[in-house]
């Protein structure tokens, strides 16, 4: 993760007067992924566990399911650039995989024109609903431990207030992978591509998030198989239509030891 850049500003407050101080800011950087040395994405980031993000983009959109299918994955930079901000990644088999339509599904996501009833029906054709057993159920007390473990874990936010993060813990709460970026769905496919890379079970995890809960997290969350989703705002009316339909577990406004229980149930 890349330490937080310095930059002088003003504070105004109503009891003193102005004053300069130096204020520290998350950084943002845009990352390219490309496969096979074709572009196929690019997404304002925070440096940081580029290759993990890579990972969990590509696992998202389908393209990679396994590590096994991963050939090479080499971090570069653009001409003139020293940054590193271009991560390629090699497929075992690239010829499974149409670069074109890929690149056009993503960089069309943000207005594809669908309904949100078209949109799940095209997410669970491609992708089965999370069988009950699948899907862990840690009990009140666990979930309500969980987001100051998040917290503490979140260092780079706790100095510039600027990222959002994403974690995966276990049934008995124990959480083992904190991920932080500007974009929130930065975080869930840097935990997830974590995941893939250490060849871990999605079965026995949930994902919780720093921030409200959209369609996408649930979406990456079912491709990834991860069944169990928790968030300390709201979800979207179509992130738990998603949630119900696909047999995951949605919990939502997990803070201060309360929480929503919007999709399936708890232990």
């Amino acid at each position: 993760m890349s330490d937080p850049t310095i930059i002088s500003t003003v504070r105004h407050r109503a009891e003193s007067a102005a004053e300069s101080i130096d204020d520290q800011l998350a950084v943002e950087e845009p990352l390219e992924i490309r496969v096979q040395g074709h572009s196929v994405a690019i997404t304002m980031r925070t440096p940081g566990h580029d290759e993990e993000l890579a990972i969990g983009f590509l696992c998202t959109e389908d393209v990679v399911r396994h590590p096994d299918d991963i050939l090479d994955l080499d971090v570069c930079s653009a001409e003139g650039d020293s940054r590193g901000n271009i991560v390629n990644v090699t497929l075992r088999d690239p010829d499974s995989v149409d670069l074109r339509k890929l690149s056009r599904r993503v960089f069309t996501s943000s207005s594809c024109g669908l309904c949100g009833k078209s949109t799940i029906d095209a997410v669970c054709g491609n992708h089965p609903p999370i069988s009950s057993s699948n899907v862990i159920r840690p009990a009140l007390p666990t979930l309500f431990a969980l987001p100051e473990q998040l917290w503490a874990a979140q260092t780079t936010f706790q100095s510039t207030g600027g990222l959002h993060a994403a974690g995966l813990f276990s049934a008995d709460g124990e959480i083992g992978q904190v991920r932080e970026d500007v974009g929130r769905h930065n975080a869930v496919d840097k935990v997830i591509g974590r995941l893939l890379l250490d060849r871990g079970d999605p079965s026995k995890l949930g994902l919780l998030v720093s921030g409200r809960i959209a369609f996408e997290i649930v979406q990456k969350a079912l491709i990834a198989r991860v069944g169990f989703v928790a968030g300390i705002s709201a979800p979207t009316s179509l992130a738990v239509d998603l949630a119900r339909r696909s047999g995951q577990t949605l919990v939502g406004f997990l803070r201060d030891e309360r929480c929503n229980v919007y999709a399936g149930e708890l232990g």
